[in-house]
């Protein structure tokens, strides 16, 4: 048995509406402080995307077929979701757990760690849908995109959020302080960033780093998000659903476990 697990911890998740409440209820503070927070989750992917789409797309003829801003505009939307989301369930999520003992308070009512866990990721993902939303409207007030395959986008970007908002949940369950983070977003985030085709096609970085990036979450999110926006059907998007309902499904039982191990003795 592993360092500090007992059979408890491994047990499957019991799932059940009782996160609701818990949802709701870090619905009703973000309320509070909803425009800084949206503005805070939202101006470091769009300031890439203006920035570099009409500065070095000036610069460029077509990437894949269309401009750069628009091949651009797609990246961003599956990055700005997965910051969103990542934020959420790390410092948000940790701060809750570790420093403000709100789930300790909340376990005090009917409440299992489990519904709690579960409201975690789920509202990291809420609130990298309304990030994801925020940029798929600015590419069609921009004009990036006048495909009605975008709308199908509407559907992916909760998945995209809910995957990163299980995997950030990981990292928090295990995360001594704040500081912790920066070891996953230098080691895990920012080379996923710069390997799955946010910024440039996958296909041009060498052969062994083009299969590296067939193995992480963002590549998929991207090959299903990219189509859709310069208006095609993804290839094989039922892979790529999978992929990420995978990553999900894992990631959300470590994060529960872990968190298990941590807050139950």
């Amino acid at each position: 048995m592993f360092n500090g697990f007992n059979p408890k911890h491994l047990q499957p998740p019991r799932l059940s509406l009782r996160f609701v409440p818990v949802w709701q209820r870090n619905f009703l503070v973000w309320r509070k402080l909803a425009i800084p927070s949206m503005l805070g989750n939202l101006a470091d992917p769009m300031l890439y995307m203006l920035a570099l789409g009409f500065g070095l797309g000036s610069l460029l003829p077509t990437v894949e077929g269309v401009s750069y801003i628009t091949f651009l505009a797609a990246g961003t939307v599956c990055y700005g979701t997965m910051n969103s989301a990542t934020f959420e369930a790390l410092y948000s999520g940790f701060s809750r757990m570790h420093v403000q003992r709100t789930w300790d308070a909340i376990l005090n009512a009917p409440i299992t760690l489990d519904d709690v866990v579960t409201a975690e990721a789920v509202w990291a993902a809420s609130k990298s849908f309304l990030s994801g939303m925020a940029i798929l409207a600015v590419i069609w007030l921009l004009g990036l995109s006048h495909s009605p395959l975008t709308l199908w986008i509407v559907l992916l970007v909760p998945l995209i959020g809910l995957t990163f908002a299980c995997l950030g949940l990981t990292v928090t369950a295990l995360s001594p302080s704040y500081d912790f983070f920066l070891y996953y977003f230098t080691l895990i985030i920012t080379p996923m960033v710069l390997l799955c085709g946010v910024f440039f096609p996958v296909s041009q970085l060498p052969p062994v780093l083009q299969h590296v990036a067939q193995f992480l979450p963002l590549f998929h999110a991207i090959e299903l998000v990219r189509p859709l926006v310069v208006g095609r059907a993804p290839a094989q998007p039922l892979i790529h659903v999978l992929v990420l309902l995978g990553y999900a499904a894992v990631g959300f039982y470590l994060a529960l476990v872990l968190t298990r191990r941590r807050l139950l003795k």
